[in-house]
């Protein structure tokens, strides 16, 4: 068992890889759920959607970290949702016996800041792959994303988000493409929302990225 409440998404036999899906501010578990099916329609990997462990007075549903500005995690709640994340992933991967070599972790909003946070860690090994619908690399104190070139990217975002500007995935593609790793970038004219017209596309990569 693991500590953070989660749902999952079996694979049609022995799965091949996982998937950690990371909801975004105020959803929870369910929230990208629907996604396992349509990212892996043919159910070769184990999908896991955990939910943040924070809730805050006033504000709907559960958090990865308190904002004060975005882009900008507020260090304390960032560093205790690091942790627990980080202990929630290796216990997927001891429970599947499946490693970080064999794992895309993904996310939407703050979900996908943490998703990079995971991935680029540098006290976390290096995941096959990261997700990244409409979020950033966040700049946090007492974290510096340490980028590993066996490591992929796929970033989409929307020129029309209004609650996180185009330029935070124009400058996380920039920074992860000029370091060498392989990154797919995708903007679209959507808002804060993960376009439909995204998905064929990032299919395609998770079956290159875990084959």
């Amino acid at each position: 068992m693991t500590d953070l409440v989660h749902r999952e998404r079996p694979a049609e036999g022995d799965p091949v890889g996982l998937l950690v899906l990371h909801h975004g501010r105020g959803a929870d578990e369910l929230d990208l759920l629907p996604l396992a099916d349509v990212l892996d329609p043919e159910r070769r990997l184990h999908v896991v959607t955990p939910r943040a462990p924070l809730v805050l007075p006033g504000s709907p549903g559960y958090h990865w970290y308190v904002v004060p500005k975005v882009g900008y995690p507020d260090p304390g709640s960032f560093r205790a949702a690091y942790v627990a994340l980080a202990h929630f992933h290796f216990q997927l991967w001891e429970r599947f016996g499946l490693g970080a070599e064999r794992t895309v972790l993904g996310g939407f909003s703050m979900g996908a800041a943490m998703s990079y946070a995971l991935g680029l860690g540098h006290d976390r090994p290096a995941p096959a792959g990261i997700l990244a619908f409409s979020g950033f690399i966040p700049t946090v104190e007492g974290w510096q994303p340490d980028i590993r070139l066996s490591t992929a990217g796929f970033i989409t975002h929307g020129r029309n988000d209004p609650i996180i500007d185009i330029e935070f995935g124009r400058t996380a593609y920039r920074i992860l493409e000029q370091a060498g790793m392989s990154v797919t970038y995708r903007e679209t004219d959507a808002g804060h929302t993960i376009d439909p017209s995204t998905i064929p596309p990032a299919v395609d990569w998770l079956g290159r990225v875990l084959p």
